[in-house]
């Protein structure tokens, strides 16, 4: 009856469900009859971590997953706030916490590339800010050589702090639409100096103890040789960075203020040691082995594998990858060390944050001056998208896990001085074999391996942009043939209502992507400009044009690879 009290523990057995009232609770009946439980002792925290801090197998799976949702969330404020349909809407963006270390602790399932690479950046914000951080300082840059991708992917960095010391790092990464250079959206193919592809930002104080510094910003943006042609929708997403990060910075407070300081750094570093063994026994299947991969440059990524039973330990060792050369596929350090932590964690295959502890296990050897290891001033537009798929492509091939992707993203861009857009083209999946042997097909008409991103519908694109989607269709039995099929690519087909730069930068156009185990290759691509004549003029690769009102631009992606003798 109202009233009524009970402390815990006890069971209140009713005819439809039982409440079990637990120590250092209790329970009571109000005016309406309704039972309202109420903590009335404080939460042990010693007891959940234990003396010996070991990992409790259950509050491991919480915080994995909580520490994944905490970036979900940053996802979500960032794609709800941007305004370029990059980010809103092709979601080509990147959530992750750090730890105050700048290791990767957790990331939201968003892109690869960008998440394997991302704690270099916080490193080097790390590294050049020491000391002199202050609560409500966010910091931004997007230099290839220190921790970043290529300049379109501009990373803000905001330290979370806890009394006078930081305790995390929130991340966001987005590619932003444009960020100046030599053609509309930043990628273009003829570079070959990184300024030419954009305005480079490195070490930039966004944020000054919660005052925006937007006209300095604007005029980092503004002051240089190929200037950013549109700041404003820039600033735009800079500040959905902002917000995101803040959200990020939001829900670990709230994480710490109900779990304690104590147990959430203890479980920060069960959630890598659990990645960190969880690879151990991926490596423990694995036997040595290397692999030659072909680019459609003339140049050819080389990987050698080797296994130390006895330390559960491999070398990736890409000695015999092709130098720098005067192109913009070179990938920045960063890139190709994404593309090995993304190949090992989804040999995993278990639900586990990608995060630092993965790569503890693996030693990364890239030779000084190769195509995997530029320095400045090489430009890296394509080998942030091109060279990750294609380092991804051989790493998997030669693991015996997939045969062939697409090794390519399919990046068309398009503008004039007053529109720009980026986008990346989906193609087919690869066909191949899981860790328990069973063999899969592919999938037609998806991003694959380092990029994340979808497709802009249709309508967004053609109210934002003057241009017409023509078609976009799966290419029926392009993919593979084999006992399981590689996933067929697509044909997208779009007409310019205006004059306009188009740029295509893309591989797998003379090297079809290889089957696996008997396994059939899957279709090239290619990509073809019809002229107001009629004419179809086919480009190269890499390779940049001016379209006038009227023509089309017609991207056909390459499939996946076969696996299996049909």
């Amino acid at each position: 009856m109202p009233g009524n009290e009970v402390n815990g523990p006890a069971l209140i057995i009713e005819d439809h469900q039982t409440i079990v009232v637990e120590p250092g609770w209790s329970a009571a009946i109000n005016t309406l009859d309704h039972i309202i439980l109420t903590r009335t002792e404080r939460k042990q925290r010693e007891a959940v971590i234990g003396a010996s801090a070991d990992a409790d197998p259950v509050l491991l799976e919480v915080f994995n997953n909580l520490f994944m949702s905490i970036a979900e969330q940053m996802g979500v404020t960032l794609q709800n706030t941007s305004y370029s349909v990059n980010i809103k809407e092709r979601l080509d963006f990147s959530c992750a916490v750090f730890n105050a270390e700048g290791q990767l602790v957790a990331n939201a399932p968003h892109m690869p590339v960008h998440l394997g690479s991302m704690d270099r950046s916080v490193e080097t914000i790390i590294e050049l800010n020491q000391g002199t951080m202050k609560p409500g300082d966010v910091y931004v840059l997007n230099a290839p050589y220190n921790g970043g991708t290529h300049l379109p992917d501009i990373t803000v960095v905001t330290p979370v702090f806890n009394g006078d010391d930081i305790q995390f790092y929130v991340a966001s990464r987005g590619h932003h639409a444009d960020v100046g250079g030599m053609a509309p959206g930043s990628a273009t193919p003829l570079a070959t100096h990184v300024e030419q592809e954009g305005v480079l930002i490195d070490n930039f104080k966004l944020v000054d103890e919660g005052q925006l510094r937007e006209d300095e910003m604007i005029s980092l943006m503004s002051n240089h040789k190929y200037p950013c042609r549109n700041p404003a929708q820039n600033m735009a997403d800079l500040r959905a960075q902002v917000a995101a990060n803040e959200k990020g910075v939001a829900e670990l407070r709230k994480m710490v203020t109900h779990f304690g300081e104590d147990v959430v750094e203890a479980y920060m570093r069960h959630v890598q040691d659990n990645a960190e063994e969880s690879v151990r026994r991926v490596i423990d299947r694995l036997s040595d082995c290397e692999a030659v991969y072909p680019t459609d440059s003339g140049q050819q990524i080389k990987v050698k594998i080797s296994v130390d039973r006895k330390k559960r330990e491999a070398t990736v060792d890409f000695t015999g990858t092709s130098d720098v050369e005067l192109n913009n596929f070179n990938a920045p350090q960063p890139v190709t060390r994404a593309a090995v932590l993304y190949v090992f964690r989804i040999m995993v295959e278990a639900n586990i944050p990608m995060n630092a502890g993965c790569l503890k296990p693996i030693n990364i050897v890239i030779p000084d001056g190769c195509m995997l290891k530029p320095h400045y001033p090489a430009a890296v537009i394509a080998g942030n998208t091109e060279t990750s798929q294609m380092a991804t492509n051989c790493l998997l091939m030669v693991l015996g896990a997939m045969a062939n992707g697409p090794g390519t993203m399919n990046n068309l861009t398009y503008g004039n001085d007053r529109y720009q857009n980026y986008e990346t083209i989906c193609g087919g999946s690869p066909a191949g074999v899981d860790n328990s042997g069973r063999p899969f097909a592919g999938t037609s008409g998806v991003h694959v391996h380092m990029t994340n991103t979808r497709m802009t519908d249709p309508e967004i694109l053609e109210m934002r942009y003057p241009v017409v989607v023509e078609e976009f269709s799966i290419r029926k039995g392009s993919g593979g043939r084999g006992q399981f099929n590689g996933g067929d690519g697509t044909t997208r087909r779009m007409r310019f209502l205006e004059d306009m730069t188009c740029a295509i930068i893309g591989s797998s156009r003379y090297n079809p992507p290889k089957g696996l185990n008997g396994g059939g290759d899957g279709e090239c691509g290619k990509t073809e400009i019809r002229r107001l004549s009629g004419e179809m003029e086919l480009l190269r690769h890499a390779d940049q044009t001016e379209v006038k009102a009227g023509e089309a631009v017609i991207v056909t992606t390459p499939a996946g690879g076969g696996y299996g003798a049909p």
